[in-house]
């Protein structure tokens, strides 16, 4: 526990701000509405059995995933663009900003590398195929979204780290100055520079890298440009929170939220596929894109069950969704044909 990449717990002034915030009572951040880990209707029995019995044998995929390899080195500084890397980390060029979001590219989402192993075919990107970066904005501090060995090898090319509170203790144990940290609380805001602006919003889940759950807080973020708002899911149960931000903060251009890992054993704090569109029309999103897949197993269904039910749901509500191919540059002013490329591969 004493290894680098289980990073700090806060302390001092940080600590202080945690312990004052409304959201931080009986010794953890809480979420709005109970949550509990697990459903009540699960029994101890039926987790195990269902863990051991109800794995899908396509869990992963059987061969590597396809993905287009894009130089984020040679874009054109005038378009507003998107690259998906798979599961919950992408790239934005927004109004000639250039933000990263939970970038993972150790290959692996857990404190040592031969566990939890990335899909073949899903690591195509590098810390040095990434360019300089205006703006890391990190959910929360779980493993497949902060991942150690990437942020410490992209520090150079850091300009602002916006996270939720506590973890900045992390990032001032990797040696980042804590002046480039912008922490942030629920619904507290940020003036990154002039036309740009970060607000942290809630979301149903828990936090933690080490065995004490719920000293830093998970977030969502409302991203604001000159010409865009776009909304930053992190990981999310379903609740009332969704449709509270879309009345005081949408419409969005583009919601990213969270489709994959879920179970019904763990349905308060990841949502079922269905949950994901309802929550991108509670948002008011005009376009919406689910993450959270397509590069690591942290449940039970098969690998591309997520993105099946997630399309199927939001073409029977007529909801519009974009699911790009990892590495696949997306205009985002014109998100032209999406071609269902998981289709075929076992």
């Amino acid at each position: 526990m004493n290894q680098a990449q289980f990073g700090k717990a806060p302390s001092g002034e940080r600590l202080k701000r945690i312990e004052h915030s409304s959201n931080f009572r009986n010794g953890q951040f809480q979420n709005l509405n109970f949550t509990p880990t697990f459903a009540e209707d699960v029994s101890k029995f039926e987790m195990i059995r269902d863990g051991i019995f109800k794995i899908s044998k396509r869990k992963a995929p059987s061969v590597s995933l396809p993905s287009v390899k894009t130089n984020l080195f040679d874009l054109d500084p005038q378009k507003d663009l998107l690259v998906w890397f798979g599961h919950s980390s992408y790239f934005m060029q927004i109004d000639g900003k250039k933000i990263l979001v939970d970038p993972v590219f150790s290959g692996s989402a857990s404190p040592f590398s031969f566990m939890v192993k990335s899909f073949k075919g899903s690591d195509v990107y590098s810390p040095e195929e990434i360019p300089p970066i205006d703006y890391l904005i990190i959910t929360h501090d779980h493993w497949d979204h902060l991942d150690y060995k990437t942020v410490v090898e992209l520090k150079p090319k850091v300009g602002k780290i916006i996270t939720g509170l506590g973890t900045a203790a992390h990032f001032e144990h990797w040696g980042f100055d804590p002046k480039s940290i912008v922490e942030l609380d629920w619904n507290e805001s940020s003036i990154l520079e002039s036309g740009f602006k970060i607000t942290a919003t809630p979301g149903r889940h828990f936090t933690g890298r080490t065995f004490k759950r719920n000293q830093t807080i998970w977030c969502s973020f409302v991203f604001q440009s000159p010409s865009k708002k776009i909304f930053i899911g992190g990981d999310s149960g379903y609740d009332t929170h969704f449709e509270k931000i879309g009345a005081e903060h949408g419409p969005f251009d583009l919601a990213l939220l969270e489709c994959g890992q879920y179970n019904k054993s763990w349905k308060y704090i990841h949502m079922m596929p269905e949950q994901t569109v309802q929550a991108a029309i509670d948002l008011k999103a005009k376009t919406m894109m689910p993450v959270h897949w397509a590069k690591f197993a942290l449940s039970l269904h098969a690998w591309d069950e997520p993105i099946q039910r997630v399309t199927k749901e939001a073409h029977r509500l007529d909801v519009p969704i974009i699911h790009p191919m990892i590495g696949e540059l997306v205009d985002l002013s014109n998100f032209g044909t999406q071609t269902e490329w998981w289709k075929g591969i076992n």
